[in-house]
């Protein structure tokens, strides 16, 4: 399907995004570093805080110290500055700032960056990301930090189809501030007729990302491109299947797969597990179209971006819920939410207890289907108890 060859590139995706239709795809369910495509996340959240009355586009925000001694690429703001929301927002999204994904993700979440990135995950779960997981708010290295061109392409597609009123900001070519112009690196907006969005990524490990949209003849598509080798190969790659998914769709033809082999991503522990789903057959086109669905549906579900307990969140639908268990290490919570998934097909979430301990629990259950689920983890060995 395109010019370059697989090895300049690791995983790639084209989709109808109005209908969810796959038209191509290649090692779309690989795990890969999603680098600075994690703000769509964070963004994400930005916006359902904008939504539900938690924070306004003329809100200021403050800079903490761990914000403005964030990596590069950043604005270069200092501790104790203030930025306004829309700022942040044009920050992240057309420069791609650390430092003020970090200020989005300490002020959503009572200032504490792994909170917030914990948050993240759980949100990844609720809309179908199965294979997502977030260490941080702006995808600055971690080894643990995954995601797939499946779950960046269901992501993406929430935003358009939750958020609409805030799409334009992942098509703004340029944004000044404090006098310096910042150029958005997402080079089709300017050369691919029609692109209007979305976000550029790029680490030494994760090499360079894309996902880019374009409109045309009243269709909207998305490509996603992961781990190309440079950014000519990354914007020519997703011309060519957004060029290449126009045709099909005028033609009528078939989706295709076409998966081949790239070395998986390298680790310094290897066996911690992003937590896997049960039947990993995401091919399966009716699969990922119940996946569209779910990250899709009219209503946005609503998420407590403030520091408050899980069970007050506006997601839950119950005043009980099931723990699983509490473990020191982060990786060993997270081989446990893959062991609960895996036997009992429930996706439980991993919160800190601010002791040192990862607690692994489903929140939001009825006191019968707490019970229930309790019952059915003692019937496949795992030791739970039930809270309220």
């Amino acid at each position: 399907m395109a010019c370059a060859t697989a090895a300049q590139y690791r995983a790639a995706l084209v989709a109808d995004m109005d209908t969810g239709r796959v038209l191509y795809q290649e090692n779309a369910n690989e795990l890969n570093y999603p680098a600075s495509l994690t703000k769509i996340m964070t963004l994400y959240l930005t916006f359902d805080a904008l939504e539900h009355g938690r924070l306004s586009l003329d809100d200021y925000l403050i800079v903490s110290k761990s914000a403005a001694n964030a990596e590069p690429v950043k604005l270069g703001l200092s501790a104790g500055s203030k930025i306004r929301v829309e700022d942040a927002i044009k920050a992240v999204a057309v420069y791609s700032a650390n430092d003020v994904a970090r200020v989005l993700a300490e002020n959503l979440k009572g200032g504490q960056e792994e909170s917030f990135a914990d948050l993240m995950t759980r949100v990844a779960r609720e809309i179908g990301l199965n294979k997502t997981n977030f260490e941080n708010s702006s995808g600055l290295p971690n080894d643990d930090h995954m995601s797939t061109a499946r779950d960046i392409a269901l992501l993406s597609m929430a935003v358009y189809k939750h958020f609409p009123q805030y799409w334009h900001f992942f098509g703004i070519k340029s944004w000044t501030y404090n006098g310096k112009t910042y150029t958005n690196g997402n080079r089709l907006l300017s050369s691919y007729n029609g692109c209007d969005g979305m976000k550029t990524g790029y680490t030494k490990k994760s090499k360079y990302s894309l996902v880019a949209t374009a409109h045309r003849n009243g269709h909207r598509l998305m490509s996603v491109v992961l781990g190309a080798e440079n950014k000519d190969v990354r914007a020519n790659i997703a011309a060519q299947m957004l060029t290449k998914g126009f045709s099909m769709l005028q033609s009528g033809a078939g989706g295709i797969v076409n998966n081949t082999y790239v070395p998986p991503v390298q680790t310094t522990e290897p066996t911690k597990t992003v937590a896997p789903v049960a039947n990993d057959s995401y091919d399966a086109p009716n699969t990922f179209a119940s996946a569209y669905n779910a990250a899709t549906t009219a209503a946005a579900p609503k998420y407590s971006a403030q520091k408050t307990a899980p069970q007050q969140s506006a997601v839950v639908k119950g005043g009980a819920g099931v723990q699983f268990g509490a473990f020191s290490s982060k990786g060993a919570a997270r081989n446990q939410v893959a062991n609960v998934l895996n036997k009992l097909g429930v996706n439980a979430i991993i919160e800190p207890t601010g002791t040192g301990l990862y607690r692994v629990r489903v929140y939001g259950l009825g006191e019968s289907a707490a019970q229930n689920l309790k019952s059915s983890a003692t019937a496949n060995g795992i030791d739970s108890y039930v809270f309220h």
